[in-house]
């Protein structure tokens, strides 16, 4: 990211530019700092945008070739084709664009042994943004509270991100929330954070875990039923109560291996500053008992998509049975 801020700043440009990895924020402000950076703030002459997996390569070609309209340079932006994961002609025709053209790719994913992916890196810049670790998370949150004029505590901000996970737009909008609620007051507290700070679904999984761990089954069933209201499917629920079973066993097997959590965090692919509470969380269990719930659950979603099963029942039998047992 440093080496895009410096083209930036230079006015000095690539022909080719990819921005990858799982953070969508990120990769929305670059490609538009970028676009605004190369093209001004208006100029639609210059500028064409292709999105999706069957985008037209010889029309972008064609394109590539036009000189710009009274301009130095002509952008096109070419999002989530998938075109650095499979062969494709484009790669071969990027070598022969006239330096006038601008190519700014945004992916998910790519493959780093195709042809795309080595064109691009050999001639132009790769950008992989993925999600921000623990501390430029915090740091992000502060930034975006100290531009409207307000403070957070670091205790605050752990419960902020607790509620709404790393993801950064997710962020910068409930971030939004709280500085339109506090109004005139200069400090974000922990009630404001209660009062308009939406928890994601991973957040209330999370709790529930926790319920059924410390055998509070009442209020385990409640979150559940509040999922319930708020339209999620059972079947949806039993997936991500699944997967966090699922990666409480593999903490609790690295942490007792003697993995740090920065290490388990990369491994299991948790969120750095949630990762203590996953260590913590997965005490209230054993490796037993986690195995045991992980197969009740296949079980419960094998009959539920057999009909043997009512889905909704299906899993409210597992929350009670999990709730209730002893960690052997």
């Amino acid at each position: 990211m440093k080496v895009i801020k410096d083209h930036i700043k230079s006015g000095s440009f690539k022909p080719f530019y990819l921005l990858y990895g799982s953070e969508s924020y990120l990769k929305k402000l670059y490609r538009d700092k970028l676009k605004t950076a190369i093209l001004g703030d208006s100029d639609d002459m210059n500028f064409n945008y292709f999105e999706g997996k069957d985008v037209d390569q010889k029309k972008i070609n064609e394109i590539a070739q036009t000189l710009p309209f009274f301009r130095d340079k002509r952008l096109i932006i070419i999002e989530n084709s998938g075109l650095f994961k499979s062969q494709s002609e484009l790669s071969d025709q990027l070598i022969h664009m006239p330096d006038s053209t601008i190519l700014l790719f945004i992916e998910e994913e790519v493959d780093k042994r195709s042809k795309m992916f080595k064109t691009v890196r050999d001639l132009g810049t790769i950008a992989e943004m993925n999600g921000l670790d623990e501390k430029n998370l915090k740091l992000f949150v502060v930034s975006l509270l100290e531009q409207e004029g307000k403070r957070i505590a670091e205790s605050t901000i752990n419960y902020f991100l607790e509620k709404t996970g790393p993801d950064m737009a997710n962020i910068k909008n409930e971030v939004d929330k709280l500085v339109g609620y506090i109004w005139d007051r200069a400090i974000v507290t922990p009630e404001d954070v209660d009062a308009v700070v939406t928890t994601q679904i991973t957040g209330k999984i999370f709790n529930m875990i926790d319920a059924i761990g410390s055998k509070q089954q009442n209020k385990a069933l409640e979150l559940y039923y509040d999922l319930l209201s708020l339209r999620e499917k059972p079947m949806s629920i039993l997936f991500l109560i699944t997967k966090h079973f699922n990666t409480l066993l593999q903490v609790k097997d690295l942490f007792r291996r003697g993995s740090n959590p920065s290490s388990i965090s990369e491994m299991v692919g948790i969120p750095p500053f949630a990762v203590n509470k996953y260590i913590g969380q997965a005490k209230n269990f054993s490796s037993g008992h986690l195995k045991d719930a992980l197969e009740f659950a296949a079980d419960m979603e094998e009959q539920i998509k057999t009909g043997r099963m009512i889905d909704k029942i299906g899993v409210e039998l597992l929350i009670i049975t999990f709730s209730t047992r002893k960690i052997s």
